[in-house]
C-alpha cells in the first residue's frame, strides 16, 4: 500500500488530501472555529450516525451487577492502598476520614450527573458525547482532551503503586525493582519495568472479550472486598485511641488539600458510563451500578482510614504501602502479605476497568474526526475497539516507565475535577435549554446565572488559596446561592429526563461546580503548569488538525442529508407526475 493511501486512510477528510486543500483549510480556521464552538451534536447522531462509523456495533451484555463490579473494581486500588498514607502521614493525620467524607461527597454529586446521562445518551462516548450534545464541539474537545489525559496518567499511577505492593509481597523495597537514571530529573529517574509489564498484560485482557474482562473484575473484586473487610477487623482489634490525638495536626486546612489529592482515590466511576453502549438495560442498570458502585466505596475508604490511622500513629505511616507497614509495626507481619495480594488485586481491576473505559471514550472521540477515525474502529472478531485500547495502554506505559506517583495523581485530581466540573454545567444546560424552544429572555437569563456560579466557585476556591479569613465567604457564598436560587426560580426547565433524572436540579449540580472548583484550588501550583501545558499541545493540535477534520466531516454529513432530501424531493415529483398523467 502507497504511503499516500496509508494517509488518506488515517487521515481521510477533505482539508488533508493534498497540499493545497490543507492550506485553504489553515487560511479558514477562525471562520471554521466559530463554526464549531456553536455547533452542537443531536443525541439521535451520537446514539445512530456516529456510533455507526466504528463499522461494527458493540454487544450488548453487561447488567446492572456487572456494573456495580465494574464500579467498585475501577475505583478501589492504588488511592486506598497507597495516598491514604501519603496524605495522613504529610497532608491531614487522622482526619482523614473527612478528607475521605468530603473527596466521596464531591464525587457522588458528579455521579448523579454522570448518571442521567449515560442513562439518556447511552453511548460509549461518555462525557465527551455529553459535551457534545449540550456545550457544543469545541468544548467537547477540550473535555476530550482531558478525559484522554486522565485516562493516560490514570493508569500509569495505578501502575506505578502496583509495583510498589507487588515488591512488599515479594519482601523487598519498591525502588529494588526499578532502574535508576541518574542523568535524568528527579520524579522522573526511577525507570519502573513491572509497571510497563502489569499494563501490558491487562490491555490484552480489555483487548479479549468484554464480557469475560467483566467476569474476570467481579471474582477479583470479590477477593478485593474480603481483603478490606479482613484489614478493617482486624485492625481495629489492634486500634489505640490515642494514636487519633492530635485530630487535625495540621488544621482545617489539610482536610480540603488532602481532599483535592485522595478524589484521585474515587476515580473510575465514569468509565463504567462508557459502557453504556454495552448494558442491556440502561435505564435501570446504570443508577443501580454507579450510585451503588459510588456508596459502597465511600462507606469503605472511611472505614479504612480510620482503621489505618488507629492502628498507628500518623507521624509513623508509611507513604509506600500503609496498610502492610502498619500490620508489620504491630507483630502481624503474616498479615501483610494478604494486604499486599489485596492491593495487588485491587490495583488490577482499576488497570482492567480503565483500559476498558478509556478506548470507549477514544473510539467515540474517533468517531467524530477529531482524532483520526483510525482509533474507532471496532474489530469484528472480538466486537472490542482493538487499535484504541492498544494506543492508550502503550501511552500509559510510557508516562508509568518515568514519572513518580505524587506528580501524576495531582496532574491527574486536576484534568478530572476540570471534566466533573464541565459535565455538571452541561446537565444545567441540557435541563435549562432547548434549541428553538428556549426564548432568548430565558437563554440569556441561564447564562449570567451560569457565569454567576462558575464564577463564584472560582473565586471562593481563590480565596481559600490565598487568605486564611472568613470575610470573604460572607460575600462569595450567599451570591452563588442566589444565582442558583434564580436559576431554579427565573429560568423554567425546559426538559424532563425519559428514565430516570438527578434530584433537586439545579441544586445538585450548581453544588457539585463549587465542590469540584473547590477542591481545585487545593491543587499545587506546578500542577497546573503541567496542566497548562498539555492544554496549549491540546490545542495546537486541534487548530492544526483536529478543527479541520470534524468540520470537514460534519459538513459532509450535512451534504449527505441535503441530497438524500433533494432525492427524496425529485422521486416525490416524478411519482406525483406520473399519477397526474394517469388521471
Amino acid at each position: 500500500m502507497s504511503k499516500e493511501k496509508k494517509a488518506s486512510q488515517f487521515l481521510p477528510e477533505e482539508s488533508f488530501q493534498s497540499w493545497k486543500n490543507y492550506s485553504h483549510a489553515l487560511s479558514q480556521t477562525f471562520p471554521r472555529l466559530r463554526n464549531r464552538v456553536t455547533a452542537r451534536s443531536s443525541e439521535n447522531d451520537e446514539l445512530m450516525e456516529i456510533k455507526a462509523r466504528s463499522g461494527n456495533e458493540m454487544k450488548r451484555t453487561l447488567n446492572w451487577w456487572d456494573l456495580m463490579w465494574f464500579g467498585i473494581g475501577a475505583v478501589i486500588g492504588a488511592g486506598i492502598f497507597v495516598l491514604t498514607g501519603q496524605e495522613a502521614h504529610n497532608a491531614v493525620g487522622p482526619g482523614i476520614i473527612l478528607s475521605y467524607a468530603a473527596a466521596g461527597f464531591s464525587a457522588m454529586l458528579s455521579v448523579f450527573c454522570y448518571t442521567e446521562f449515560a442513562v439518556e445518551i447511552p453511548v460509549a462516548g461518555g462525557s465527551f458525547a455529553y459535551l457534545r450534545v449540550e456545550l457544543g464541539d469545541f468544548m467537547a474537545f477540550i473535555g476530550a482532551g482531558n478525559i484522554i489525559l486522565e485516562y493516560i496518567i490514570g493508569g500509569a499511577a495505578v501502575a506505578r503503586s502496583w509495583t510498589g505492593y507487588f515488591a512488599t509481597l515479594c519482601n523487598h523495597s519498591p525502588n529494588d525493582f526499578r532502574i535508576h537514571a541518574s542523568s535524568l530529573a528527579n520524579n522522573y529517574n526511577e525507570l519502573d519495568p513491572v509497571a510497563v509489564g502489569i499494563l501490558l498484560i491487562t490491555g490484552a485482557l480489555a483487548v479479549y472479550s468484554t464480557r469475560h474482562t467483566s467476569t474476570f473484575n467481579w471474582i477479583a473484586s470479590f477477593v478485593n472486598m474480603f481483603v478490606i473487610v479482613f484489614v478493617i477487623v482486624a485492625g481495629l482489634t489492634k486500634a489505640k485511641a490515642s494514636n487519633y490525638t492530635p485530630f487535625l495536626p495540621y488544621g482545617a486546612r489539610g482536610i480540603f488539600n488532602a481532599a483535592s489529592v485522595l478524589f484521585f482515590a474515587y476515580l473510575g466511576f465514569d468509565a463504567v458510563s462508557t459502557m453504556a453502549e454495552e448494558t442491556k438495560n440502561p435505564g435501570r442498570d446504570i443508577p443501580i451500578g454507579l450510585l451503588g458502585s459510588m456508596t459502597i466505596c465511600t462507606i469503605l475508604y472511611c472505614l479504612m482510614g480510620m482503621t489505618l490511622c488507629l492502628m498507628q500513629k500518623y507521624t509513623d505511616i508509611s507513604d509506600d504501602a500503609p496498610f502492610s507497614f502498619a500490620f508489620k509495626q504491630v507483630g502481624w507481619s503474616w498479615a501483610q502479605y494478604i494486604v499486599a495480594l489485596g492491593a495487588l488485586k485491587g490495583m488490577t481491576t482499576v488497570l482492567l476497568v480503565s483500559n476498558v473505559g478509556q478506548a470507549r471514550y477514544l473510539t467515540h472521540i474517533a468517531r467524530t474526526h477529531m482524532i483520526p477515525p483510525w482509533f474507532a474502529k471496532v474489530n469484528k472478531r472480538t466486537r472490542t475497539p482493538v487499535n484504541a485500547t492498544v494506543v492508550m495502554v502503550l501511552a500509559s506505559s510510557v508516562i508509568a516507565f518515568f514519572s513518580s506517583l505524587d506528580i501524576l495523581s495531582n496532574l491527574l485530581s486536576i484534568s478530572t475535577l476540570f471534566i466533573f466540573m464541565l459535565v455538571a454545567v452541561a446537565l444545567l444546560v441540557r435541563r435549562h435549554y432547548v434549541p428553538e424552544q428556549t426564548t432568548t429572555y430565558h437563554r440569556n437569563l441561564l447564562t449570567f446565572f451560569l457565569l454567576t456560579i462558575i464564577g463564584t466557585s472560582i473565586a471562593i476556591a481563590t480565596y481559600w488559596a490565598k487568605s486564611s479569613g472568613w470575610v470573604g465567604y460572607v460575600v462569595l457564598v450567599p451570591i452563588w446561592f442566589l444565582a442558583t436560587a434564580g436559576l431554579a426560580y427565573f429560568v423554567p426547565q425546559a426538559r424532563k429526563p425519559k428514565l430516570w433524572g438527578v434530584p433537586l436540579v439545579p441544586w445538585i449540580p450548581s453544588l457539585s461546580i463549587a465542590t469540584n472548583v473547590f477542591l481545585l484550588g487545593s491543587i499545587d501550583r506546578n500542577s497546573f503548569i503541567r496542566f497548562g501545558v498539555w492544554t496549549g499541545v491540546m490545542l495546537f493540535y486541534y487548530f492544526l488538525f483536529g478543527l479541520h477534520a470534524s468540520y470537514d466531516t460534519a459538513h459532509m454529513t450535512i451534504d449527505i442529508i441535503h441530497k438524500d432530501d433533494k432525492q427524496a424531493s425529485v422521486k416525490n415529483l416524478e411519482e406525483g407526475e406520473i399519477g397526474m398523467q394517469r388521471m
